[in-house]
């Protein structure tokens, strides 16, 4: 279900931008070119507008219905939460080494062994 909704708001979305390139700018909007509108301050409602304001009014109940979904599939609580429920012992514990040797201090005869790696 969820996949089928995001199919759709992905369209949606993808029809919405090539929708709004297709309108005629009246300009004003950022104070650069635009045709000229008309003397009343708001312009004639034609089909293009409509389709517009459908899909967008689509697109935003897509967008909700998926963050319903989304909320509806998690285990019902926070990160902060599933931390809080973490046993001390686990919390605190800290990981075996991989290889044991490779952690130990060098031995004595290894004390006197340079430290940076010669460059022969």
């Amino acid at each position: 279900m969820e996949n089928v909704v995001l199919i759709v708001h992905l369209l949606l979305a993808l029809t919405l931008i090539g929708v709004v390139l297709l309108q005629r700018s009246e300009g004003g909007g950022l104070g650069i070119g635009g045709g000229g509108g008309t003397a009343s301050g708001r312009p004639p409602t034609q089909g293009i507008h409509k389709i517009t304001w459908a899909l967008g009014a689509a697109f935003i109940v897509t967008s909700m219905t998926l963050t319903i979904i989304a909320a509806q599939n998690t285990e019902g609580a926070s990160v902060v939460d599933r931390l809080r429920d973490v046993p001390r012992s686990q919390a605190t514990e800290e990981p075996a080494p991989l290889d044991g040797e490779l952690l130990l201090p060098p031995s004595p005869e290894e004390a006197d062994a340079p430290l940076a790696p010669l460059a022969d």
